[in-house]
């Protein structure tokens, strides 16, 4: 059983460092990218990155849910009688459980938002228009917010394993 929890929990910091990474990476290049051709290559460019980094950072997400479900599982953390402890959610383990909780469903919400309707968007709109640019900046916005919003959920990820 401690082999599976070991396991488990790789796969899930694997997938966190990959997710997390992948969108400090875009955060990092996307200004190197702005100046690469003309308006209608960047466009392209950006449309091709984030379609493929979709489909990874999504099967990074369903890991980290599954893996941290089986995490909760094997801790003994599952179930009516752990989730309705009344001393559980004044605790520092359940503040702790609480926000990483409340950032992993801020955060799919956030991620969903930009993956399937503004950076989607933006990739059929005329480039070079107002539009464009407007659904550009809005999709960056929503991508810096969760990248944010990752750091937030490793905070709560250590206060987690170091129990609260």
């Amino acid at each position: 059983m401690r082999s599976l929890y070991v396991l488990t929990v790789t796969l899930h910091v694997l997938a966190a460092v990959t997710w997390l990474g992948g969108m400090v990476a875009f955060a990092l290049l996307a200004p190197v990218l702005r100046r690469v051709g003309d308006a209608a290559e960047r466009q392209a460019l950006f449309q091709t990155l984030g379609e493929r980094f979709r489909v990874v950072g999504w099967v990074c997400i369903a890991v980290l849910v599954v893996t941290g479900v089986g995490q909760l599982q094997m801790r003994g953390w599952w179930g009516a009688a752990f989730w309705g402890a009344r001393d559980l959610w004044s605790s520092a383990l359940g503040h702790a459980l609480a926000g990483k909780l409340l950032t992993v469903a801020f955060m799919l919400v956030v991620q969903a938002v930009h993956d399937f309707h503004f950076g989607p968007k933006a990739g059929r709109v005329a480039s070079g228009t107002g539009e464009a640019l407007s659904l550009r900046r809005t999709a960056a916005r929503l991508a810096r917010v969760n990248a944010v919003v990752g750091v937030a959920l490793v905070y709560f990820a250590v206060r987690l394993a170091r129990g609260g």
